[in-house]
């Protein structure tokens, strides 16, 4: 399994005291010679590569104070090792000519550690003001995804590609040489530099309409799965989850593919079982019905670190290959998930159980079901 964190920045991570008093600089004009929300994001970032976490997702949210995704992604490149840096694209906001120029340079300066996240966007204020009014409705937004992708992919992979679809259209010749084998002018719409990988970048997708769920399994690598919100739905969300990657599974192999497949919990991990559960208890209180840091609570990574590795095995048994955690705070969160939980799912299973009483409010209970 590959353990992954959410870069933090202002819309991806519950409140803590550092980002807060970060974003309150981030909306002044003049405000300090470094930003505090980049240097926040490449300390928790940098200290997940050198403890060992695979992947970071470096979301993109065009109306907000967030740093730009793409901007972040090339900064946090310099200052890591072997972490993979994911970046988060909306088709419709730019291009995937664009992209994929971007992140062939992405995974070239970072030596082959690029993969990039589809976020197909719900946000229609969002695309009013930054893709100059081009909202358009799930019938279109489909469709144009899977244009999206197909435009990509053979930027990256084909040096002889034409696509003419209803939102895109790309033509790319191979270059001519001249003397001596040298390149010469590039033809028009070439994308001179490839990724650094031989195949393409990872490319990751959510989504929870059929359509797109068709297209994920046609054209992507990874589907993060979705679960119900509450922690204590872990029973009846994994069952869920079990299902629905069966059917994913089924999709993908009519296309002669298979899928790997993630999820995106907030983690909370304390030395007792009634703690952590506390912890939980009150965020859910707090949070309101769009939260979705507090939604995913519902993978039921609540927990002392033994119930926690227990239940990532049981996601590991039902196929899910990568988990994007989140933590509040965060950094402390990277440092106790490394340390207390990474090293039991490296020890074979079954792992010790939890103490006597702690776990009972974990599962689904006669009501809740």
């Amino acid at each position: 399994m590959q353990f992954g964190i959410w870069t933090p920045l202002p819309h991806t991570i519950r409140p803590e005291p550092g980002m807060e008093c970060a974003i309150s600089q981030l909306k002044t004009n003049g405000a300090g010679k470094r930003d505090c929300t980049f240097e926040f994001a490449c300390e928790v970032v940098r200290r997940a590569d050198e403890l060992g976490f695979d992947t970071t997702l470096i979301a993109e949210r065009f109306l907000g104070p967030d740093l730009e995704a793409w901007v972040l992604a090339s900064a946090l490149a310099m200052i890591t090792r072997r972490i993979e840096l994911m970046v988060a694209v909306h088709p419709g906001m730019v291009t995937p000519q664009v992209v994929a120029k971007m992140g062939a340079s992405l995974d070239r300066i970072s030596g082959g550690r690029f993969a990039v996240n589809i976020v197909n966007g719900w946000w229609q204020q969002e695309f009013e003001l930054f893709s100059n009014g081009t909202w358009i409705g799930d019938n279109q937004r489909y469709p144009r995804m899977g244009e999206f992708i197909a435009v990509m992919k053979g930027l990256w992979t084909d040096s002889d590609f034409k696509f003419d679809g209803a939102f895109y259209r790309a033509h790319v010749r191979a270059a001519l040489t001249g003397a001596a084998g040298k390149v010469a002018i590039p033809q028009a719409g070439e994308i001179v530099a490839k990724p650094m990988r031989a195949s393409s970048p990872p490319i990751y997708a959510a989504s929870r309409s059929p359509a797109g769920k068709a297209l994920i399994a046609q054209h992507c690598d990874v589907w993060f799965a979705e679960y119900k919100p509450g922690y204590r739905n872990f029973e009846a969300n994994i069952e869920r989850m079990a299902a629905d990657l069966h059917a994913m599974d089924a999709l993908a192999a009519k296309h002669g593919r298979r899928l790997r497949y993630a999820i995106n919990p907030q983690v909370i991990c304390c030395d007792t079982q009634g703690e952590a559960e506390a912890l939980a208890d009150q965020a859910e209180r707090q949070g309101g019905p769009r939260d979705r840091m507090i939604n995913a609570l519902g993978a039921g990574l609540v927990g002392t670190p033994q119930l926690i590795a227990q239940r990532l095995q049981r996601y590991a048994e039902i196929g899910i290959d990568c988990v994007m955690l989140r933590f509040t705070p965060m950094l402390e969160g990277v440092e106790t998930f490394a340390r207390k939980v990474m090293p039991l799912m490296r020890q074979p299973p079954p792992f010790p159980p939890p103490h006597a009483g702690e776990g009972k409010g974990g599962g689904d209970t006669k009501e809740q079901q």
